[in-house]
């Protein structure tokens, strides 16, 4: 049935380092639980199942999720899977697990996050175990393909849906990273290559530090601040919501690599 794993499914993938860390994956839950889109699909779904797909060798960043996107809606189910079998633990705070790989264990989730897992495989890769999890999704289902350092400091993150690449989010702590093009050696997978002269993603970084720099009028009152102007400088929205975060999110077709 569609809110229970299949185990009789061969899971997709390989076995992947496994580290985790409490809150490591803070910023992008952040995000996920004031996003319209993911909101609007959680709320709007007849079975609210979110997938954590690769949560590691620790289920702690799975049931932080749990938690935080049950304050969006309280009857959130939230399965974790691993294809590692040594990694699956016995279900806890109304939250399972299972052997899974980017097939979804025969999940029809309408949100999967699957963070610090295609980092671990080759560019190559990328395309098919996008559209293994794309064939999987619900109804109007999102992937989450992301990326970010140990403590979760610096993070970038890909939305998909069942069509393909929506948008990316680069978030990152004001207090720890000197300027935007520093979050690059966190790029998602898909465009970590492709941080080159000649590419988009390449250009959106150059024009970001460019903009961080004329903003520095505003640093004595903060690098909030100071990003907000920012935003302001590449013409984009600053948030409605006081941000913690440095926050830097553009549609999929300005950063898309070049054919």
């Amino acid at each position: 049935m569609a809110g229970q794993a299949n185990s009789r499914l061969t899971p997709q993938g390989v076995i992947t380092r496994g580290t985790t860390g409490i809150n490591r994956l803070r910023r992008s839950d952040r995000w996920l639980v004031h996003n319209e889109q993911v909101r609007t699909v959680l709320l709007g779904a007849v079975d609210p199942l979110v997938v954590d797909l690769g949560y590691g060798a620790l289920p702690v960043t799975t049931l932080e999720l749990a938690a935080r996107l049950r304050t969006v809606r309280p009857d959130t189910r939230v399965v974790g899977l691993e294809i590692d079998p040594a990694r699956v633990v016995e279900g806890r705070d109304g939250v399972s697990f299972a052997r899974g790989g980017f097939e979804l264990a025969g999940l029809r989730p309408v949100l999967v996050r699957a963070f610090n897992v295609l980092r671990q495989y080759p560019e190559d890769a990328v395309g098919t175990a996008w559209s293994t999890m794309q064939a999987a999704l619900g109804p109007s289902g999102l992937i989450v393909d992301g990326t970010c350092d140990e403590l979760g400091r610096r993070c970038a993150w890909i939305v998909l849906d069942a069509d393909g690449p929506l948008s990316l989010t680069l978030a990152w702590d004001p207090f720890t990273t000197a300027r935007p093009s520093d979050i690059a050696e966190r790029l998602p997978k898909a465009l970590i290559h492709r941080n080159v002269p000649g590419e988009r993603i390449h250009g959106l970084l150059i024009a970001a530090d460019r903009a961080w720099a004329t903003a520095a009028t505003h640093a004595p009152f903060g690098p909030r601040v100071r990003w907000r102007e920012t935003l302001r400088l590449l013409g984009l929205a600053d948030p409605r919501r006081r941000m913690r975060d440095c926050v830097l999110t553009v549609p999929w077709s300005s950063v898309a690599p070049q054919a």
